[in-house]
């Protein structure tokens, strides 16, 4: 992982406002001035300590480039193992947008279509009308599908039988073909608990196994197992740095072409025109004119947080061995990533 001295960061950045034209326009650039990332190292401490987080690490890149990342905190308390920039965190929902970038490109390939009905797929679930794959992929298959949001992460889930229905192959082998391998995401598996998922993606359970950060409860003392299945909505382990490649492979167009990104990127509507909160595996919103595209997770034992500025090319990615970063804030409900204290002191660092 690349790591930069303050020094350098803010030369950096400098550099950024100087030869990448940014500026203070609708576009979303910024001119304000470089960000102190000593002062987000000071708030993020202060939130690890006040939300019981044990151990969390994060990393800060643009145009692919990691500007900054470190540990806080520790990966396993009892061992005394210090959470690192390269320690392994199980990153729940986190799981989503990966899924969702494989079903576009079978999208793109004209193998799947958005508008296809579940049910062609073997999913049967309640509904007031045809459940289709972007119902599922959008959050919006419930009541009458299409016409409001609900976050489902058991119904995201079933996307599971739709990729396998289309490729005749699970999603771990297909993670591990399409993305994990040509990325070289080499610190990304699925969940260490399912060895046999592992296999398919081209990882040793083992080794992750006994790289993985030590799960706590929501007290952030008392250790935790963690869940052991793994599907498109939850499963998938990985470090802030493999979390940042895979994020600038969406933005240079490695993982999906700008026609197909720009679906991804699109909150869902309905049919009188209101927006929803979120796109195609992505939560998608507005702040100060500049689009902002987020995604969080929680479950026994680990959080995470993903915030991508598209416009700026700019990621932050936070991961944590507690629920600690996610649990109490409701993000699953609100189109606000900004009810998360974590997400602020980013993004106000950049002026959002």
């Amino acid at each position: 992982m690349r790591r930069f001295n303050l020094h350098t960061l803010t030369t950096l950045w400098l550099m950024c406002l100087g030869v990448a034209g940014c500026s203070s326009s609708p576009t979303g650039h910024s001119s304000q001035a470089a960000p102190s990332f000593k002062e987000i190292e000071s708030q993020l401490e202060a939130l690890r300590l006040r939300w019981d987080v044990p151990g969390m690490s994060a990393a800060i890149a643009q145009d692919g480039v990691i500007l900054w990342a470190r540990g806080f905190g520790y990966a396993d308390v009892a061992a005394h193992r210090p959470a690192t920039p390269d320690t392994v965190y199980h990153l729940a929902s986190l799981t989503k947008p990966f899924a969702a970038a494989l079903l576009l490109q079978l999208v793109h390939e004209g193998r799947l279509n958005l508008d296809a009905p579940v049910s062609e797929f073997g999913v049967q679930l309640q509904s007031e009308g045809v459940i289709r794959v972007r119902h599922l992929l959008s959050h919006t298959s419930e009541g009458v599908p299409g016409e409001a949001y609900r976050y489902s992460g058991t119904r995201f889930g079933q996307l599971d039988k739709v990729l396998t229905g289309v490729t005749g192959q699970s999603f771990a082998t297909e993670i591990g073909r399409r993305i994990l391998q040509p990325l070289d995401l080499t610190n990304t598996c699925p969940n260490p608990h399912s060895p046999d998922a592992c296999k398919e993606a081209g990882r040793d359970a083992f080794t992750f196994a006994h790289r993985l950060a030590q799960g706590y409860g929501p007290d952030g003392v008392a250790p935790v197992d963690y869940k052991r299945h793994f599907v498109t909505a939850a499963g998938l382990v990985s470090t802030v740095g493999d979390m940042i490649r895979f994020s600038a492979a969406l933005d240079d167009g490695r993982l999906l072409r700008e026609e197909v990104r720009r679906i991804a990127y699109a909150p869902a509507v309905t049919s009188n025109g209101k927006p929803l909160p979120y796109g195609l595996g992505w939560f998608v919103q507005e702040r100060r004119g500049v689009q902002v595209l987020w995604h969080y997770g929680w479950w026994v034992g680990d959080s995470s947080l993903i915030v991508k500025i598209p416009d700026r090319k700019l990621t932050f990615v936070l991961l944590a061995n507690s629920d600690g970063l996610s649990r109490k804030f409701d993000l699953g409900h609100d189109n606000n990533v900004r009810r998360s204290p974590f997400a602020r002191a980013f993004l106000n660092a950049f002026g959002l």
